[in-house]
């Protein structure tokens, strides 16, 4: 349960959520001199200084720019400010508000709140890093959340956890236009319907629909209930990017390049992240220190160096054989996930970490890492399916690929083998007990790592998905039957849940890493319960899962 604080910032953000909900089409019908559209956020958090975040629009047909004060304090009365200053919210950032607020103690909570023209935003709750002997930390892990899909219960649940700070892992939301990867009793019966209704390409398409799901109340709760750290995945971009293009993208929709730095602006405006030096937006790989606990590092495996994803169809047609395109293609060294720059950056890091005796060298990023190979689903079965006209074609390939062994996955790590190598390499040699966490498939999954030649490099767990729509969409098997056809298929495979969605939580100590997956009962529904897996856990100094 939240503590009394926490509990009286989530009533206000639920408030400011019910006046954001008009508030979609970013036009203010309202009297006032300004107004607080969307809530209150903060993210990044270091040992001395977190990133807070606020929108704050003038008044109708007014395009000036507001000037507002922050405020920091130790409760939410705000008689003791421990740290203020000025920003400005101007047409140009679309009237977003970032700033970097220090002098703070580590370890510590605090209220922060924003004042334009004598209007006071919402109160958010925040969290310094803490700095020495850290007994125990826990964090929230989350991805995948689809507006059109269902609701946020999730992040409801997540505000009303007792977590350190939240993680983000990508896909914070989607780029199709309306009807598209939607639910239509969610979307028509509920009216989470997508705004702009198009797909988006534009600057002004990505800030609306950033806009869009900062009225979600759920999700407005959860930022101000604790600090987060993000990173985009593809669909804050658009969907399966790479670094020169990707597979929703054509030349009809523009140059490409144009719109990926629209989409990095947008995310950069409208996320409580710490942008780079001289604002650069590109970079958003980094690293964070949780006393002599962990390092949290933060990667990008999307844009950063990722060269074009493979496709089982087209490759073997072009190789001429399956053996031709595994090895000149899957298995071609040169195939870079994170690119030479970031790989340098993240060998630094970890050396780091070792060199400064962190137990646990985390590592937050948004594909699996684990093998996950496909399984051969018997043909009775097979008879049995009940398959939609986009999952018949995928599901017909995937069975034609099973018996060679190949992975499922060509867009996770699994269709970089050469650079997961190279990664697990760093790992071994530089890392005490590394943990990767990630997002993208919309499942639960817990692998223990290992290199190829067996030994074990470290463990993984997978989120489940916010809303969108998991395994059980695509093969609508018994969820017990589906996790015996993928754990035979994958050694690595510990446990895995792929038919219900929620969150993951993280609690590391210094002897031991626990998971535990909750879930909810439905997201087309406006009520729901919560239940939780079975913990998972990875013993200090051992490297795999117990």
């Amino acid at each position: 349960m939240p503590t009394p604080l926490r509990r009286r910032c989530l009533l206000q953000a639920t408030g400011a959520s019910l006046g954001a909900l008009s508030l979609r089409g970013f036009a203010i019908d309202k009297p006032g001199a300004v107004h607080f559209t969307h809530g209150i956020a903060s993210g990044d958090p270091l040992a001395d200084r977190v990133i807070l975040w606020t929108r704050v629009l003038p008044s109708s047909g007014n395009t000036e720019a507001v000037p507002c004060t922050w405020q920091v304090a130790t409760d939410d009365s705000f008689e003791t400010v421990i740290a203020g200053g000025e920003a400005t919210a101007r047409a140009e950032r679309d009237y977003t508000v970032k700033v970097d607020a220090a002098g703070l103690a580590p370890g510590q909570s605090y209220c922060y709140r924003f004042i334009a023209h004598g209007v006071t935003s919402p109160i958010g709750c925040t969290r310094t890093l803490p700095v020495g002997a850290v007994s125990e930390f826990k964090m929230a892990v989350a991805s995948c959340s689809n507006y059109p899909q269902g609701f946020f219960h999730a992040y409801r649940d997540i505000a009303e956890s007792e977590v350190d700070v939240v993680l983000h892992l990508g896909d914070y939301l989607y780029e199709y236009h309306l009807g598209r990867y939607s639910n239509p009793v969610a979307e028509n019966q509920f009216g989470r319907k997508v705004e702009p209704e198009h797909e988006i390409l534009v600057l002004e398409d990505y800030r609306m629909r950033h806009g869009l799901y900062r009225t979600d109340p759920d999700l407005l709760a959860a930022h101000a209930a604790h600090p987060w750290v993000t990173v985009w995945d593809d669909h804050e971009l658009a969907n399966n990017t790479w670094q020169t293009g990707a597979e929703n993208h054509n030349e009809g929709e523009g140059d490409f390049f144009q719109r990926i730095q629209a989409a990095r602006q947008a995310y950069h405006e409208w996320m409580p992240i710490r942008t780079g030096l001289e604002g650069d937006q590109g970079v958003i790989y980094r690293a964070f220190q949780i006393g002599d606990l962990a390092d949290l590092i933060m990667l990008d495996t999307r844009l950063a160096g990722r060269d074009e994803q493979l496709d089982y169809g087209k490759g073997i047609e072009r190789a001429g054989s399956v053996e031709a395109f595994l090895k000149n293609d899957l298995y071609n060294p040169e195939r870079q996930m994170l690119g030479k720059e970031q790989e340098a950056w993240l060998q630094q890091a970890l050396q780091s970490s070792k060199a400064r005796g962190a137990t646990w060298q985390v590592l937050g990023q948004q594909v699996l890492m684990g093998k996950l190979n496909i399984p051969v689903i018997p043909p009775e079965e097979v008879a049995k399916l009940e398959l939609s006209e986009f999952a018949r074609p995928r599901f017909e390939q995937a069975q034609q690929m099973a018996p060679y062994g190949l992975p499922s996955n060509l867009d996770a790590w699994d269709g970089y083998p050469a650079a997961r190598e190279r990664l697990f390499a760093m790992l071994s040699a530089h890392a005490t007990n590394p943990i990767s966490l990630a997002g993208d498939t919309h499942n639960a999954w817990a692998f223990s790592l290992t290199n190829a030649q067996g030994e074990a490099v470290g463990v993984e767990w997978g989120t489940p998905g916010v809303s969108s729509p998991g395994l059980e969409s695509y093969v609508p098997l018994p969820p017990g039957q589906m996790q015996a056809l993928l754990k035979g298929a994958s050694p690595e495979l510990v446990a895995c849940d792929t038919s219900q969605r929620g969150w993951t939580q993280v609690t590391l100590t210094p002897e031991s890493a626990t998971v535990q997956w909750r879930f909810v009962s439905s997201v087309v529904e406006p009520t729901y319960q919560v239940s939780a897996g079975e913990p998972l856990v990875a013993e200090r100094d051992t490297r795999r899962l117990t």
